[in-house]
Formats: C-alpha cells, sequence, structure tokens
C-alpha cells in the first residue's frame, strides 16, 4: 500500500500515519510537534463529556485547536447518550476541530465504571446507539476508537467495528489489546486483520507499531488503510517521519542526534508556555523531558534535576549543559 493520501469522509489526510491520543500527553503543543514531523492526523487526548457541558474551565482550554494542526480530532467520552451527543454538538459547533472521535477503549477504571470507554466493547448494541446518536447530530465526520475486547473471554472486535460501521462512523481505530491488558503484553494483529477485512470504512491499526517496518506490516499484512503511532513517538516525534520517509521511499532515516532530540524537547516546551503559560507548562513538560532523554548514557541527573526546575530557562540551560557534556564524552570517545 502506497503511503498517499486517504480520507475520512471529506477529510483529505495528507499520508497514513495516524498520532494516537494520549491521556495528559497530546495537547496542542504536542499535535503540532507531531504534525512537523510529518504525522498525517493527530488526535488529541480524550476530553469528559460532563468537563464540556457544565463548560469546565480546563476541559474547554483542552479544545484549543492550533491553525498548523489540521487535519485533526478531537476525541471525547462519556456514559449516557444524552451528555455524550450534548459533548459532541458543542465540540461540533465551537470547535475547529476537523473529527470528532468517540472513545470506547480507555481502559482505566475511573472512565469504566462510568459505564464509558472500554466498558462499552461488552456490548456491540450499545455502540451503535451511541455512535448512531452522534452521528446524527453533528455535522463533522465521527470515527471511533477501541480495542479488541474487554478481556480473552469477550472479544467482539469485529461486531464492535462493524456497529459503528453501520451506525454511521467515518472510519474506525482499534488497539490491538484488550481492556485486561491495559498496556501490557503483545498487540494481537491477527484480530485487527479480521477486522480490517469485515470494515469497508477506512480502518487505523493500532498496537506495537513501534518501527517504520512495523507500520508498513499494519498496512500491508493486516490490511490497515492507516497505522496509528502511540507510546513510540514520546519523546521521539522523529519516528513518525521515519515511518512516513519509509513508507514513502522504502528506506529509513538516520537516528536523530541528541543534539536535535533536545533541540525537538525545547520546541515542544516554548509550544506548551504559550499554550498554557511558564507556571503550568514546566512542571507539566517534566515527564517530557524524561522520555526525549531516555536511554541517552548518563541522563539519569539531568532528568532529576529537570524534575526540582520551575522555569523555562532553567529547563533550557540544563538540557544545554547535557548536550555539551555529551558531545564533549563522544569527541573523548572518538579520539
Amino acid at each position: 500500500m502506497k503511503n498517499d493520501s486517504w480520507k475520512i469522509r471529506d477529510i483529505e489526510i495528507p499520508n497514513r500515519v495516524v498520532v494516537a491520543p494520549m491521556a495528559g500527553i497530546s495537547n496542542a503543543a504536542f499535535r503540532v510537534v507531531c504534525k512537523e514531523f510529518g504525522a498525517g492526523l493527530v488526535v488529541c487526548e480524550m476530553i469528559s463529556d460532563h468537563g464540556i457541558i457544565y463548560r469546565n474551565k480546563k476541559t474547554l482550554e483542552m479544545l484549543t485547536v492550533d491553525p498548523r494542526e489540521h487535519p485533526m480530532s478531537i476525541q471525547i467520552f462519556g456514559g449516557s447518550e444524552e451528555t455524550l451527543v450534548e459533548a459532541a454538538h458543542y465540540v461540533d459547533t465551537h470547535t475547529a476541530a476537523d473529527i470528532i472521535n468517540i472513545n470506547m477503549g480507555c481502559p482505566v477504571p475511573k472512565v469504566t465504571k462510568t459505564d464509558a470507554g472500554a466498558r462499552w466493547l461488552l456490548d456491540p448494541n450499545k455502540i451503535y446507539q451511541m455512535v448512531h446518536a452522534v452521528v446524527r447530530n453533528v455535522k463533522k465526520p465521527v470515527t471511533v476508537k477501541m480495542r479488541t475486547g474487554w478481556d480473552q473471554k469477550h472479544i467482539f472486535a469485529v461486531e464492535n467495528a462493524l456497529a459503528a460501521q453501520e451506525a454511521g462512523a467515518s472510519a474506525v481505530a482499534m488497539h490491538g489489546r484488550t481492556r485486561k491488558q491495559m498496556y501490557m503484553g503483545e498487540a494481537d494483529w491477527e484480530t485487527l486483520k479480521d477486522v480490517a477485512d469485515a470494515l469497508t470504512i477506512p480502518f487505523v491499526g493500532n498496537g506495537d507499531v513501534t518501527t517504520p517496518e512495523k507500520a508498513k506490516a499494519m498496512l500491508e499484512d493486516v490490511g490497515a488503510d492507516a497505522v496509528m503511532v502511540g507510546r513510540a513517538a514520546l519523546g521521539n516525534p522523529w519516528i513518525i517521519k521515519d515511518m512516513v520517509h519509509y513508507l514513502d521511499t522504502g528506506e529509513k532515516l538516520r537516528p536523530q542526534t541528541v543534539e536535535e532530540k533536545v533541540a525537538t524537547a525545547k520546541n515542544q516546551l516554548n509550544g506548551l508556555i504559550e499554550l498554557k503559560g511558564e507556571k503550568v507548562a514546566v512542571p507539566e513538560f517534566r515527564r517530557q523531558a524524561a522520555y526525549y532523554l531516555k536511554g541517552i548514557p548518563r541522563s539519569a541527573r539531568t532528568r532529576a534535576k529537570i524534575n526540582d526546575v520551575w522555569t523555562k530557562q532553567e529547563v533550557f540551560d540544563l538540557l544545554d549543559d547535557f548536550v555539551e557534556k555529551y558531545e564533549a564524552r563522544q569527541k573523548q570517545i572518538n579520539q
């Protein structure tokens, strides 16, 4: 399959690489960075229907769409038809999102106990009911993101995906793990293939897409129309660029240098400060800094120091100092 453009209803996606919604991570600053590295489509972190309905200030701020990130999708979750439809209508009429995505895959108990997220995976009829209600009440394309099932005894992947399709969903994304697996074990690509074969709307495969080769395999072997990259892009949006390039040319890019990694991290922090202000952005960025430095020799001390600072300049100084010392060590090794 070529890495060419494709469509979710009337929304054109320029390539086959989609970045997954990740709670606490997929804000506009992160999404813009992913777009700069070539992502065809980005999806915001999941947003509560109640937060939207009650006009919670923090929730409404999560609905911010940067002009640089189109096409993009806003993901919502909820347990009742009435509240989900109301939230979807707000997203449809008050945001610049191109697509509305419904979460039916979140495995965490605080979501599933409200009859939302992955709880729907036990009932294809509820999936049909909820998706159909949302589709009827909005103009933007509606997509869903789900998992293969609740646990190994309750895998209704094909039935659930077909229910979403019949209800009017314009695309389905599926993570190849059950709710019980959370993020452990291997993703079940065989079940993903069954779903890809059954659907006539675009299907986005998710789970263990960690290399350009696996992205290609998801398209060619599973039969997905696009690949969804999640944790592999944390602190490493370069992987998106690598995947897009590999799908286009069959060639892999060189690894990103430490200096380039740090430059990307600083760019993301700048975007986060622009979005949320320095006081909120710097503490929130600490987790991202750890992802960017993960795996680089002797980075633990710098990661620990970043956890104790509160200003952009302090973060930048620590990162610059780390790069300087890293490059000095590399020069000594190469002599």
